[in-house]
């Protein structure tokens, strides 16, 4: 079997999984057991496969076809231009939360010192580092496998940064110039519609946003002055439907000049304020 007989067949199988982007998934999964980038594969796309990387791809399709997200058979995601390690343990990074990165530079200075809560992966915070230069941070998660993860994460892209396994503020203390959180927000009742490679594969707790999806903005919103220097922000990613309930909460809770962001799709995904 040559190399291109194999992608063909890789996408007739998870066309026939009903994976709407198996062209695109074939590729990737080829490319990842194979280690050939396009430019080598069209070089050697009528050259006989090893047998070991027909089993391999084999192997890496029948995940696919199950409805295991391609990022959690590759092992991970680009996001913001960094790549990064993702698990069961971790929501896959997506490029709604670029957003919520991208407004969040706007008002970091340098030298600021950064809390991330519910950081999972650890990209946002990550990326934060990266990009701003002369700050501190702290990324918290009531996951250890998360927070385990996110220290990965901080070697691979060479960030110092502080890990906290604790539900919310409980082991969290100091105060940061700029909070950001993107927290578990899809409501209970929804979490059974989405999509079978979230319900089934990505981390319920990083989902379950409990009966209304708010319940996360309520607690973090209630405490965050607390942590927060005079004039700190606080940034959110929200559900595209949660906008204004979430300003609400920031209005009142004291904070000023609250802001709702849309996303490349002109969806509302961020909402930002400061004390």
């Amino acid at each position: 079997m040559t190399y291109r007989e194999l992608l063909q067949e890789g996408e007739r199988q998870l066309e026939a999984a009903g994976n709407p982007e198996a062209k695109v998934d074939a590729w990737y999964l080829l490319e990842f057991v194979s280690g050939m980038n396009k430019q080598q594969y069209f070089m050697r796309m009528q050259e006989a496969v090893e047998d070991k990387v027909v089993t391999a791809y084999g192997q890496a399709l029948a995940k696919r076809a199950e409805h295991v997200p391609l990022q959690y058979i590759t092992g991970c995601q680009e996001f913001m231009g960094f790549n990064f390690l993702v698990n069961p343990s971790v929501l896959i990074p997506r490029q709604d939360t670029e957003t919520l990165v991208e407004q969040a530079l706007s008002v970091i200075r340098p030298g600021d010192a950064i809390l991330d809560m519910c950081t999972g992966s650890g990209c946002i915070l990550i990326s934060l580092l990266k990009m701003k230069e002369g700050c501190t941070g702290v990324g918290v998660d009531i996951s250890q496998n998360a927070i385990d993860t996110a220290v990965e994460n901080a070697k691979g892209n060479e960030v110092d940064a502080t890990w906290i396994c604790s539900d919310l503020f409980t082991e969290v203390e100091g105060k940061f110039d700029v909070m950001v959180s993107n927290p578990p927000y899809i409501a209970t009742s929804v979490i059974e519609t989405l999509m079978p490679e979230v319900v089934r594969f990505e981390p319920y707790g990083a989902l379950d946003g409990h009966e209304d999806g708010l319940f996360f903005y309520r607690r973090l919103v209630e405490q965050s002055e607390k942590y927060l220097t005079d004039g700190g922000y606080l940034l959110f990613e929200i559900g595209y439907d949660q906008g204004e309930a979430v300003a609400d909460l920031m209005k009142q809770a004291g904070y000023k000049d609250v802001t709702i962001v849309k996303d490349y799709c002109d969806n509302d995904r961020v909402v930002m304020g400061h004390l």
